[in-house]
């Protein structure tokens, strides 16, 4: 089915204006005419179709993008196929891409790309936690609203997208730029595949331009696995420029260990406490990976002893323009402190003798005189180390329960925490609102702020089945005429969960009472045909099961039948006068 503006899908959804057209299909603004809302739907090219394990694949990957519920991650609410096409029903997110931000206004601040970064690593985070890699993090797959939000879209579609050669015409173009060595290699994708194209992206904000070019896509992959990146500009704070190098480092084990680190880091480089991000991290302090030995900036205490130093939590990031100051205050003559040594140590020594010569004279002729080699050899009480004061906070008292990971974990950090925190699956959620919201913290009650903090929070519900009957018809499809429909014999709710009711969509038809929602033992009703000769009758239904709340599955396989015109009065009289 090709797509056009009045056209729907699914017997529900009918598309309204164009939004984008890609290599992959295209993308419309549509009407959910059963719950009323406004949504975007995607629409895969028909040449797409023809191969069952793409097909396959694709199905696959809309079912695992469905049980990903973060506030960060564009949600989707239904798949189906029709005519020929797939298709995927989304969230219809309100601004633009970073693509077209980037575009626009070139490169971006330090606090605004570190923004961009924290947002979508937490929102990565909860797709790596469903066990999904995106793959194609890329600035097109970034919406930005109005507000300054940021999600993530295309799930679904990235894992399939890099199963497609480097060869094919028009598949990969303008991904490859973000392609990680590791899939430009041919190995398998992780979650530290989406740190390094997070990373890329990051680089392209801070630079206005990506790191890696190249005449063709083979040859810009080939630059992400062999050459390193371009510094990054002088005006980038260091360890902000630490941070990226880091994510893009060639080997996914020398990034940083997680998307919820890298979240953490990017939200306390943006308060300045650059002890926190040095602990989520730690190439912050001790210089990016990426770069290789030459390209590595250490942060040291002096320049003599080599010791890596965590700044202080309120410093300043420093520039590498900072940096190059310091550097020339340490170009000093080399007999300096050769020479403030010598006076020092003399200083001493003359001190020492004076002191000696008062003792011998407050002491008077009959007392041996103190000796002065006793008195300097003489070892000092060395000074107790003093114990480090333990930091807690009352766990209880931040009201984690119903937050999301990534809001849990930056509450957690915010007040103080730099130890590991950790998110799990729990038990099913009682209702779709609370998939993903944490429902148990360990532990609780104060806490000291090194220790480990364990997340437990709910996992997706078991999905609705879609109807596998289509309803049907009794009584001819006749212009004007009334028919009954009946629906429900293919629906079954899951364990756990009850029949509450029905939904019955009608196209070129009205009920004669009633609809479109009835109840659970109602399985027919009576519809009255539109005069609409040549015209197709659609009639699809869904099933509403309750447990924690109501839920309405997708659409059922539909009815369509042509509708007929009305048979003339005089049709079937034969007879003759007289």
């Amino acid at each position: 089915m090709r797509p056009t503006q009045g056209v729907s899908f699914g017997g529900r959804y009918e598309l309204q204006s164009r939004i984008a057209i890609g290599g992959m299909g295209e993308v419309w603004e549509a009407t959910d005419h059963v719950i009323g809302r406004t949504v975007a739907i995607k629409i895969l090219k028909d040449e797409y179709m023809g191969d069952p394990g793409f097909l396959e694949r694709f199905r696959a990957e809309a079912r695992h993008a469905a049980l990903v519920n973060h506030e960060g991650i564009a949600s989707v609410f239904d798949y189906g196929e029709e005519n020929g096409s797939a298709y995927l029903v989304m969230e219809l997110v309100p601004g633009e891409a970073l693509s077209t931000v980037l575009e626009r206004d070139g490169a971006l601040s330090a606090d605004k790309t570190l923004d961009i970064v924290a947002q979508t690593a937490s929102a990565l985070q909860a797709a790596h936690a469903a066990g999904l890699v995106h793959r194609d993090i890329k600035p097109g797959n970034l919406l930005i609203t109005p507000d300054g939000r940021v999600k993530i879209t295309d799930f679904g579609i990235a894992r399939i997208a890099d199963q497609v050669p480097l060869t094919a015409t028009g598949q990969v173009m303008g991904t490859v730029q973000y392609l990680s060595p590791e899939q430009a290699s041919g190995h398998p994708a992780s979650p530290a595949t989406d740190t390094y194209s997070l990373g890329i992206v990051a680089y392209e904000c801070l630079a206005g331009k990506r790191p890696f070019t190249g005449e063709s896509q083979v040859a810009i992959a080939m630059a992400q696995i062999n050459e390193q990146p371009p510094p990054l500009p002088p005006t980038v704070p260091i360890p902000v420029q630490n941070l990226v190098m880091a994510m893009i480092a060639k080997k996914p084990s020398d990034r940083p260990s997680s998307s919820a680190t890298v979240a953490r880091a990017a939200q306390a480089l943006r308060r300045g406490d650059l002890n926190s991000a040095a602990i989520a991290v730690p190439a912050i302090a001790t210089g990016g990976i990426a770069g290789g030995d030459d390209a590595t900036r250490l942060l040291n205490a002096s320049g003599d002893d080599g010791t890596t130093r965590i700044l202080p939590t309120t410093a300043q990031l420093p520039t590498e323009d900072a940096a190059e100051e310091e550097k020339k205050k340490k170009k000093r003559s080399p007999w300096t402190w050769p020479l403030i040594a010598l006076i020092a140590l003399l200083v001493i020594v003359l001190g020492g003798t004076v002191w000696a010569m008062l003792a011998n004279q407050g002491n008077g002729d009959d007392k041996p005189s103190a000796s002065p080699s006793a008195s300097a050899s003489r070892t000092p009480t060395p000074t107790p180390t003093p114990t480090p004061e333990v930091t807690r906070v009352d766990v209880t008292a931040l009201n984690l329960n119903g937050k999301d990971c990534g809001a849990a974990t930056a509450t957690l950090t915010e007040a103080g925490f730099n130890s590991e925190i950790t998110c799990v699956d729990g038990d099913p959620a009682p209702t779709d609102a609370e998939v993903g919201t944490v429902y148990r913290v360990v532990p609780s009650g104060n806490v000291e702020t090194t220790q480990p903090i364990t997340l437990t929070v709910y996992a997706a519900r078991a999905g609705l089945p879609t109807p596998n009957d289509a309803p049907t018809i009794t009584g001819d499809p006749v212009a004007g005429s009334t028919v009954t429909i009946s629906w429900g014999t293919g629906f079954t709710c899951p364990s756990g969960t009850t029949l509450s009711g029905y939904v019955v969509s009608v196209q070129n038809g009205s009920f004669v009472s009633g609809g479109p929602n009835f109840q659970p033992t109602q399985r027919n009703t009576q519809v009255k045909i539109a005069d609409a000769e040549g015209q197709q009758l659609i009639v699809t239904y869904q099933g509403m099961c309750s447990g924690g709340d109501q839920r309405t599955s997708a659409a059922s396989p539909p009815l369509s039948v042509t509708i007929t015109a009305a048979a003339n009065p005089g049709d079937g009289d034969t007879g003759t006068d007289g």
